[in-house]
């Protein structure tokens, strides 16, 4: 028997090893892809901030015919769209997350999380189609000089960041102990007093990252803000800046890549932006990452 035993035992050894190995490949090889993408990324990119005059980066004009490249327009249009789209979905998605996994009997549930993570396939483009034929007159007839605005692109990015962020939200809020129920039910709290002062708030680190994957998934779309917002490369520093149209990173690169000759200073520039874009993103998620982990080291978070 000990004889028979040596070769099973030797062969599953051998598939044993073969499939850590492959594991192993696998994770190393996401990582290297990224590493790659960035190098690339510095690659092209980094040879525009030594051919273009800081001042002139930095600036607020954004003509690339002109040899005007200021990316300040483009970075703060950005930046109102993503957080307006943020501070609009945030509260509808945890709201939804909570009615799902909380409230909703489980017959309604299992309809309404399908549903949910249905809407994160819908196309881009179809989103922004409708966008224009949908929000657009809306917002034009509230008041707006068009309705390619940057509301619009914000109220579109939103609807896109919904089922991440309920997903995400909906998950941390199962992973909840039922024992915190148990406990502020019996300590006399209401069904809702028990939801928002004891559930919601263990499930923050979950909610956290729901919030910061919504926001990835918003800072990233291109075309449906590129059919939405107007694509004007205009500083927003007025009050009515939401109602005016705007042009992010991501629609510039998309609308100007494929016009410019290779190797020119327009076209390092744009891989420029690129580069801005990934760092800034890279940096969003230290700082939550970081946020996160500080909590959890001082009990805030379970």
């Amino acid at each position: 028997m000990k004889t028979s035993d040596a070769p099973r035992r030797s062969l599953r050894h051998k598939g044993t090893f073969f499939i850590e190995s492959l594991i192993h490949i696998l994770g190393f090889s996401s990582i290297g892809f990224v590493l790659l993408i960035f190098l690339f990324l510095i690659k092209e990119g980094v040879p525009a901030f030594f051919e273009i005059p800081f001042n002139n980066i930095w600036d607020t004009l954004w003509y690339p015919t002109f040899d005007l490249f200021g990316v300040l327009p483009l970075l703060l249009g950005s930046l109102i769209i993503t957080v307006t789209a943020i501070a609009i979905a945030l509260p509808l998605s945890i709201a939804t997350a909570v009615l799902v996994r909380e409230i909703a009997p489980s017959w309604v549930r299992e309809i309404l999380k399908p549903m949910i993570e249905t809407l994160a396939g819908i196309p881009s483009v179809v989103l922004g189609f409708l966008g224009m034929t949908l929000v657009s007159p809306v917002i034009q007839k509230l008041g707006a000089p068009t309705g390619l605005t940057a509301f619009s692109g914000a109220l579109i990015l939103a609807y896109m960041a919904l089922p991440t962020i309920i997903s995400v939200a909906e998950d941390a809020l199962d992973a909840v102990p039922k024992s915190y129920r148990d406990a502020g039910l019996s300590m006399g709290a209401t069904q809702w007093q028990t939801i928002w002062r004891v559930v919601v708030p263990a499930a923050k680190s979950g909610i956290i990252t729901a919030v910061m994957l919504g926001l990835g998934r918003a800072i990233g779309e291109t075309m449906a803000v590129m059919m939405v917002t107007g694509n004007a490369a205009r500083m927003p520093l007025t009050l009515n800046s939401l109602f005016q149209p705007a042009r992010t990173m991501t629609a510039t690169i998309a609308a100007e890549m494929g016009e410019v000759a290779q190797g020119s200073v327009h076209y390092h520039m744009l891989f420029g932006i690129g580069l801005i874009l990934f760092l800034l993103t890279f940096i969003i998620n230290l700082i939550a990452a970081s946020t996160i982990f500080k909590k959890r080291q001082k009990g805030g978070l379970r």
